[in-house]
């Protein structure tokens, strides 16, 4: 079989209402959405989140550097055609948006090769089909919310409500003194029976700064420890990580920026992190996503990939070194990626775990009429 057809769109999704984290504001979220076709007609879709702009960026390399290595290739040779794709992105650059590209396209190739066989992506990876452990994410600032402590309360009895005793909240957007408060405040609303993890998103500019902050995160936390300490650093600062990760309790986890085998080499030799967060829409596809992944799994180093549920609850479920899948409900308006699916194609959850999907491929279907609502041209 061969590849017949590449179509990409770039999407822009507002979010709902004013949010922050600690080093941007969010307005829209761009994605990029592939649909690779066989000589069958036979679709696989696939997907990246290109940022808060860049969108149009990111279909461009799809189409201008991407597209003319797979158009005619055999579709079942995913591995070669990565390394070949890879190769031609040598002068264009490896990473940022033309490797989230990248991503797009592999992602298409598996779901279309899932489809194919009939099964879901799990099942196909060798995986098994049982619910995974899963945690409410999001703790994100929002003004409109009321008080900082009183607004991180009422996301966590909301995340309860759902069925959640696992939780992640931001920090690093307000003086580590008033993200204290809501560590204890989060903590207080969880629980004897929850866990909580910090989200920094590269908030802190140096070892110093972010042991000072996790140093009374901690205090704030008294009996009860932390879950991870997420990206407390810039993604560059590999050492620091490692270093940081020596010098506190909490573990670190790191590497929803890191792209490429290449990136979690170094991240792995230098002992940065013991929890990867391994983003396949980010680091290269599922191709290298899987790569990642078993080669963190030599090292005892645990998966908790950032962002896609809809994605990765099917990597995470043909692993046998994944620690939790990230959720985020819909109607927190953060991952607003659903909002592109029909309804009945969204996954579902229950008791603190995700579901693994039981249709063919990644067992998702775009709602075109809204496809088409956010699509961009330039």
């Amino acid at each position: 079989m061969t590849i017949t057809h590449i179509r990409s769109r770039a999407v822009s999704i507002p979010v709902d209402r004013p949010t922050r984290m600690s080093n941007r504001d969010l307005s829209d979220r761009h994605y990029v959405l592939v649909e690779i076709v066989d000589d069958t007609g036979a679709t696989g879709i696939g997907y990246t989140y290109a940022g808060t702009a860049g969108g149009f960026l990111t279909k461009t390399a799809v189409d201008d550097l991407l597209a003319p290595v797979y158009l005619g290739a055999d579709q079942d040779d995913i591995y070669g055609l990565w390394q070949r794709a890879y190769q031609e992105t040598l002068l264009a650059g490896r990473r940022g948006a033309v490797i989230r590209a990248l991503s797009a396209v592999d992602i298409a190739l598996w779901d279309l090769k899932a489809k194919r066989a009939g099964q879901p992506l799990a099942k196909l990876l060798g995986g098994s089909m049982e619910p995974l452990p899963a945690y409410a994410s999001g703790g994100y600032y929002r003004p409109d919310d009321g008080s900082w402590t009183d607004a991180v309360t009422a996301e966590i009895a909301f995340n309860i409500g759902q069925g959640f005793t696992d939780h992640k909240i931001k920090v690093g957007g307000l003086s580590v003194a008033e993200d204290a408060q809501r560590v204890a405040a989060a903590l207080s609303a969880i629980g004897d029976n929850g866990r909580l993890a910090l989200d920094a998103n590269n908030a802190y500019l140096s070892v110093r700064e972010a042991r000072i902050a996790i140093e009374a995160f901690e205090r704030a936390a008294g009996d009860h420890p932390l879950w991870w300490f997420e990206e407390p650093l810039s993604p560059e600062a590999i050492a620091g990580h490692a270093e940081l990760s020596r010098q506190v309790r909490t573990p670190i986890a790191t590497g929803e920026i890191h792209q490429t085998r290449w990136d979690f080499r170094a991240l792995i030799e230098a002992g940065a992190a013991p929890i990867l967060q391994t983003d396949a829409a980010v680091v290269g596809g599922i191709t290298e996503w899987l790569r990642v992944a078993h080669t963190a799994d030599t090292f005892a180093l645990q998966m908790a990939p950032h962002w896609h549920h809809n994605l990765h609850t099917h990597l995470c479920a043909a692993t046998t070194n994944t620690l939790v899948v990230e959720y985020f409900a819909a109607e927190k308006g953060i991952y607003n990626f659903e909002r592109l699916l029909t309804p009945e194609t969204r996954l579902r959850y229950q008791d603190n775990r995700v579901l693994v999907p039981g249709r063919p491929g990644l067992g998702i279907l775009l709602d075109e009429a809204v496809v088409s609502k956010y699509e961009v041209s330039s």
